[in-house]
């Protein structure tokens, strides 16, 4: 085989390995198989507030939703909210959040049926009048937000199982991603519009 021909064949099998190890990753079901609750979302809020221990005000993003269970029984509802931020920080919601934020995000809100994240936890319900509106809270991890991604967990029961490390298998779980991206700079975050892309299932 000429040497030419040799790269090109090279190449060929090395894109092939790439194209069958994203095949390979796992991915939900297309179909159902298993329960999963209704989710509705609001866009992500830049929130500043005056807390106790800081001299001037505090920046927080936030994003309220609204769950329900509309499956055939009650299911435990034990969310996951973590932010990816553009430069790859992984940061849990609602880590130390002063209850400051969250009545003053309630106030700006202007729901009543609000709550915090530990009391959104735990049975829910079946129907629309069991739906409990809950909020994700996350100090702000930069002035300059540019893509962000938020992942939540806990909507539904599907799960797979995947190789780890040291022999030992990792758990995924239906995961919904939301990404975004802030239009503008860091001298008036406030100000700034939120942008959307479509919503995604991913294993997790």
């Amino acid at each position: 085989m000429n040497k030419p021909l040799a790269m090109i064949v090279a190449v060929v099998s090395l894109l092939g390995l790439v194209a069958s190890s994203r095949a390979e990753y796992p991915k939900p079901s297309i179909y159902p198989i298993s329960w999963e609750l209704k989710f509705e979302h609001g866009t992500p809020k830049r929130i500043a507030v005056a807390v106790p221990g800081s001299s001037v005000p505090k920046a927080y993003w936030y994003i309220t939703y609204t769950v329900t269970n509309d499956t055939d029984q009650e299911q435990t509802f034990l969310p996951v909210f973590e932010i990816l931020t553009e430069d790859g920080r992984i940061i849990r919601s609602d880590n130390k959040i002063p209850v400051k934020v969250f009545d003053t995000i309630k106030k700006r809100e202007g729901n009543q049926l609000l709550v915090s994240f530990p009391r959104v936890e735990g049975d829910l319900r079946i129907g629309p009048d069991q739906a409990r509106d809950g909020v994700a809270i996350w100090e702000e991890p930069t002035p300059r937000m540019g893509s962000f991604t938020i992942f939540v967990q806990g909507l539904s029961g599907e799960t797979t199982t995947v190789p780890g490390p040291d022999k030992k298998n990792l758990i995924l779980r239906k995961t919904l991603q939301l990404d975004y991206q802030i239009r503008g700079d860091e001298v008036y975050p406030s100000k700034n519009e939120v942008a959307a892309s479509p919503e995604t299932w991913i294993m997790r």
